[in-house]
């Protein structure tokens, strides 16, 4: 009996020692991720705050003010009208800024945000006479970003750069003959005709989709006169109704086309154009919270808000 006993106290200090060290080990794994995700935060702040402050410290001697247009143009993205806005006027009103690059990258976008940014570069560039804004435009500057890049005093890019599609456009689906097969009943209750205009799960009606229409031409029309604006007499005047198709060209059939001033780099423009080959990057940075959050955490959207997506210059 007692060697019985003996045995089940060993099994039993068996079962605590293989426990405890369980324990143990979990211990050391939950500090090793703990350290890790400490670690990964603070290496995602390191490269937060310095491109932050690049452009509110690097002010002690002359240089080429930076402000970067990148992305999509839109209220909801990087590339919004405050962003870029609050970067110009940075750009601006330091001293030590000879002249300030807009570099941009963009398919364009929201047509109200792009209208905003060309109306604050103009009023900058009226207040501040003494400094040039150039746009240099990199992989892409097409739509609203090319918009915006009109009101510049010169736009430059690459050969190879897209540039161009001044055009507006508005796409959705139709869903009607889905609903029918599915054997779903479409309820729409709204006060006013034109309410639910467009409506992706009913047939297109003629009446609306003509006033739509007149509504981007509007939209284009406004495009058209505020590139004219700004780009001048260099706009070729043989290919006026082209221009304005929304097509997109090359860089260096841009350049042809009286779209860009010359060819060259934002790093070629602040060096043989401004004549000050030091950068400072003026773009507004989201707080580096917010840039945390965004990274580690995981963004949602629907596949779809609405069939009828609003109006953008791309």
């Amino acid at each position: 009996m007692s060697d019985v006993n003996s045995k089940e106290w060993q099994l039993i200090e068996k079962l605590l020692a293989s426990s405890i060290t369980e324990q143990r080990r979990a211990r050391r794994w939950g500090i090793f991720f703990k350290l890790l995700t400490f670690l990964y935060l603070f290496f995602i702040l390191a490269i937060a705050l310095p491109g932050r402050l690049d452009g509110e410290h690097r002010v002690t001697a002359e240089h080429t003010g930076l402000v970067d247009v990148s992305g999509i143009i839109s209220a909801d993205d990087q590339a919004n009208a405050d962003a870029i806005v609050s970067g110009l006027r940075k750009a601006f009103e330091s001293e030590k800024a000879k002249g300030i690059v807009l570099r941009i990258n963009s398919p364009g976008g929201s047509p109200v945000q792009s209208d905003l940014v060309y109306d604050e570069i103009q009023r900058l560039r009226t207040i501040h006479s003494e400094k040039k804004i150039y746009a240099v435009i990199g992989d892409l500057g097409a739509s609203g970003a090319y918009y915006i890049a009109s009101a510049a005093d010169e736009i430059y890019a690459n050969e190879a750069s897209i540039v161009g599609s001044i055009g507006v456009i508005s796409a959705g689906f139709g869903f009607v003959g889905a609903i029918e097969k599915l054997g779903v009943e479409r309820r729409v209750f709204s006060a006013g005709d034109n309410k639910a205009m467009l409506d992706a799960f009913s047939e297109i009606n003629e009446a609306e989709a003509s006033h739509f229409e007149t509504l981007l031409t509007d939209v284009h029309d406004q495009f058209i006169t505020s590139v004219k604006a700004g780009r001048g007499e260099r706009l070729s005047e043989e290919e006026q109704n082209v221009l304005f198709s929304g097509r997109m060209w090359t860089g260096r059939q841009a350049l042809d086309l009286g779209l860009v001033d010359g060819l060259g780099s934002a790093g070629y423009v602040a060096r043989e154009v401004i004549g000050a080959e030091d950068i400072v990057n003026y773009t507004a940075k989201p707080d580096p919270l917010d840039m945390l959050f965004n990274r580690v955490g995981v963004s949602v959207r629907s596949f779809l808000d609405t069939a009828m997506q609003p109006v953008r210059l791309y």
